[in-house]
């Protein structure tokens, strides 16, 4: 799902659109563990980029004060060092795609080789390790309600270290948004 695209849902399941482009910013570190150095312009590019996935990096450049070439440059760098993702966010029911479900999920032993694990079912669009009720959020993109099941009950549930599960199925997802800017 990853060409520097990923696919995703719309703020709302009914939207007959087929795709809106964002940048992601996936987290603060960089792939290599160290924390890359963002200068304002670097934010003023991301901050572009969330308004209009596909703005034209002349356009950018002009509103940051760079040469098309300098922006598409930072631009690889960015995506590079894992600061952002390039995405196309899609409707899921539009794609195939009618049961969206958040699953907290409790563990015993090694969190992160249960993160890991799930990490690598195409079903888990996001895995996140919280401190709280729950050890991992999980959620989980499919076809319908037997997938659904088929994902919990024969894969998720049979990774070594998961005690339990418990499933937040959605009923209408009325907000999402990649649009928090760069603080």
């Amino acid at each position: 799902m990853h060409s520097e695209v990923v696919a995703s849902r719309s703020a709302d399941p009914r939207d007959s659109r087929d795709s809106r482009e964002s940048v992601r910013e996936p987290h603060r570190e960089s792939r290599n563990g160290s924390s890359p150095h963002l200068d304002a312009v670097s934010l003023a590019i991301i901050e572009q980029l969330q308004q209009d996935g596909r703005r034209p990096y002349a356009a950018i450049g002009k509103a940051v004060g760079l040469s098309e070439a300098a922006v598409r440059q930072r631009v690889q760098k960015l995506l590079d060092q894992g600061v952002m993702q390039i995405v196309a966010v899609t409707d899921p029911l539009t794609v195939g795609f009618r049961r969206q479900a958040m699953v907290g999920i409790n563990v015993e032993g090694d969190v992160e080789s249960v993160a890991d694990a799930l990490t690598a079912m195409p079903e888990c669009e996001y895995v996140v390790m919280t401190a709280g009720s729950f050890d991992l959020m999980v959620e989980i993109v499919c076809e319908d309600d037997d997938h659904l099941l088929e994902v919990i009950n024969r894969r998720i549930r049979a990774v070594p270290g998961v005690r339990s599960t418990e499933s937040f199925v959605y009923l209408k997802l009325k907000k999402q948004t990649y649009m928090w800017g760069t603080r």
